[in-house]
């Protein structure tokens, strides 16, 4: 069935239509509900909830722009939802932080492994931070999307990578036995 007209039978609320919808962008969706959650759990909890917004909403998908991109914002803004019901945001003390880069070797560490340090992020910096460097949002987008100011938006990210950078060093340190079964 193309695209189109399985797009069609959702907005119909076809079983069938939405159950294929579900086979073909769950693991694409799923892996987006892991950057925005704090565990797999949760994730799983955010692609279900994010494929009744989908049902839901998908007569709102006016054929404008890539259907993936619009499945991706749901899901992306079902999580952020999740988040903001879920958990209160402390107010900390944002100083400026000075913007560092973190220089990854990747022979010596593994793509598993940073995206692991990045799940360890604490909650408000791992969703600046993939908002930010892995999804291209503004820190202005970010700001609303999170309900926080650009400057907080900025200092989250530089806390994060502060975190990450401090983290891939440690590893980098360690002889490189050590290194290798991570």
């Amino acid at each position: 069935m193309s695209l189109d007209q399985l797009i069609k039978n959702c907005k119909r609320n076809n079983a069938k239509a939405q159950e294929e919808l579900y086979k073909r962008y769950a693991s694409t969706l799923f892996s987006i509900c892991l950057k925005y959650s704090p565990n797999y759990a949760d994730a799983e909890d955010t692609l279900q909830d994010s494929f009744m917004v989908i049902f839901d909403k998908v007569s709102q998908y006016k054929g404008k722009g890539s259907f993936e991109g619009w499945l991706k914002r749901v899901t992306i803004n079902t999580a952020l939802q999740r988040y903001r019901k879920h958990t209160v945001l402390d107010i900390i003390n944002e100083e400026k932080i000075q913007d560092v880069n973190v220089e990854v070797d990747q022979e010596s560490i593994s793509l598993d492994f940073l995206l692991g340090i990045i799940q360890e992020l604490p909650d408000r910096y791992r969703l600046v931070f993939n908002l930010y460097v892995l999804d291209g949002y503004s820190h202005r987008e970010i700001a609303k999307m999170l309900d926080i100011s650009e400057g907080t938006s900025k200092s989250n990210l530089a806390r994060a990578r502060v975190i990450l950078k401090d983290k891939i060093e440690a590893i980098k340190s360690r002889p490189l036995r050590q290194t290798q079964t991570r």
